[in-house]
């Protein structure tokens, strides 16, 4: 059993059918869930449309460097579905999930299931992270999270804080500002990058590079790389990158890490934001360096090409550490700080003290229960759509396996 019909409960769907397994897979709603339900009205996908490729499955449009819309994305999973005749229950909401003797009991507001293995692709991003003193901002600043915005319709007139300088936290912040709100930026730990290097796309260099192939035991930290913030990369026609020099060129005011809120409702910003800014340049040079070191190697390099990298992240002198939001200037806040599972009907005891679950490559802590879909589950693209099949092929050879009583172990 499949929990889940996004692209990584599919992604493994098919595998398990090219290995003759009998499955179905649960959905809480239609196909591609959180797509229809948890994103804003004008995100574009970050990576181009030809690194949308699915097993069995890839892209066949005439714009493979463009950068998919969201109803595209919408069409192109459930098309999917479709096209690998996936067995979906759609409005089918898991309700508990159990152990038995034998397996698992999955219980459902459609009734109840018994398997002896399950995949569990509900999703990494379930619950927005939004910080415990969220509780102090007055009554009179809106609070809204990146999973509840959709446009700048929605808000009132007046200043916006988005906290929050990752790929959602820069592109919302960006669309704001450009419907005439002010808007401030809470910037905490993120990573800068370039759309197009050397005349081609990031993650074309990324994907050929192998850096995206990365996988999980090869890493000296894994926990810290799952922690790792998304590329600060936005999907546009014109293939521009979206940095904080870019916000602060058309009018967006950076702040620090947004560490905390008094009870009087004054905001208290981290003074590391110059340090923060010069940690993420630092780190975007050495992925460039690799590319180089790539290209070199390749034969892609050429000596007389000066690549244009992207000038050091502009910084005021002196940012403000503080804000009163009862003083008006501010009437919404955005949070765009993360999220996490949520995996309250899971009743098997696999989660660790943060609520994550245990796992090794996917395989969890529990004899026939795996995961999909998750952080740098196995490879550095597994949250990616290009990501999930490599994943599913791993991940159903070892469900194979174990199902046929044999020693279950993944290969490289």
């Amino acid at each position: 059993m499949i929990i889940g019909a996004g692209h990584a409960g599919l992604a493994m769907s098919r595998c398990l059918t090219e290995r003759s397994i009998d499955h179905v897979v649960l959905e809480r709603g239609e196909v591609a869930h959180s797509w229809r339900t948890e994103r804003w009205d004008s995100l574009h996908l970050l990576t181009p449309n030809w690194q949308s490729r699915l097993p069995g499955y890839d892209y066949q449009g005439d714009d493979p460097d463009g950068y998919r819309a969201l109803p595209e994305v919408i069409d192109f999973i459930a098309e999917y579905a479709k096209a690998i005749a996936a067995p979906v229950r759609t409005h089918t909401t898991v309700t508990s999930v159990r152990p038995t003797e034998s397996g698992y009991l999955v219980r459902t507001d459609q009734g109840d299931w018994r398997c002896r293995t399950l995949v569990l692709a509900s999703g990494a991003c379930n619950i927005a992270g939004v910080p415990a003193f969220a509780e102090r901002v007055p009554r009179t600043v809106a609070q809204l999270t990146a999973q509840q915005y959709r446009n700048p319709g929605q808000l009132a007139d007046g200043g916006v804080m988005v906290v929050g300088a990752s790929s959602s936290g820069t592109q919302i912040a960006h669309e704001i500002h450009r419907s005439g709100r002010p808007v401030v930026l809470s910037v905490g730990e993120h990573i800068r990058a370039p759309r197009l290097y050397r005349g081609k796309d990031l993650e074309w260099w990324m994907d050929a590079a192998g850096v995206l192939d990365e996988r999980y035991d090869q890493v000296d930290d894994i926990k810290r790389a799952r922690r790792v913030p998304s590329l600060q990369l936005a999907g546009t026609p014109d293939r521009s990158t979206l940095d904080l020099n870019a916000l602060t060129a058309i009018g967006v005011k950076l702040v620090g890490r947004l560490a905390g809120i008094t009870e009087n409702g004054k905001t208290q910003f981290a003074g590391s934001l110059r340090n923060m800014c010069a940690l993420s340049d630092l780190k975007m040079g050495r992925l460039l360096d690799l590319i180089d070191e790539w290209a070199r190697a390749n034969g892609l390099y050429h000596p007389g090409e000066q690549p244009q990298r992207l000038p050091p992240t502009r910084v005021e002198d002196a940012p403000p550490l503080g804000m009163d939001l009862a003083a008006g200037a501010i009437k919404t806040i955005i949070w765009a700080t993360g999220y996490r599972p949520d995996y309250s009907w899971l009743e098997v005891p696999v989660l660790d003290r943060k609520g994550m679950i245990r796992h090794d490559g996917g395989v969890v802590a529990v004899p026939g229960m795996y995961l999909m879909g998750a952080v740098f589950l196995r490879r550095r693209k597994s949250t990616l759509i290009d990501g999930a099949g490599d994943d599913a092929r791993d991940l159903s050879a070892h469900l194979a396996s174990y199902l046929d009583g044999g020693l279950a172990r993944l290969t490289a």
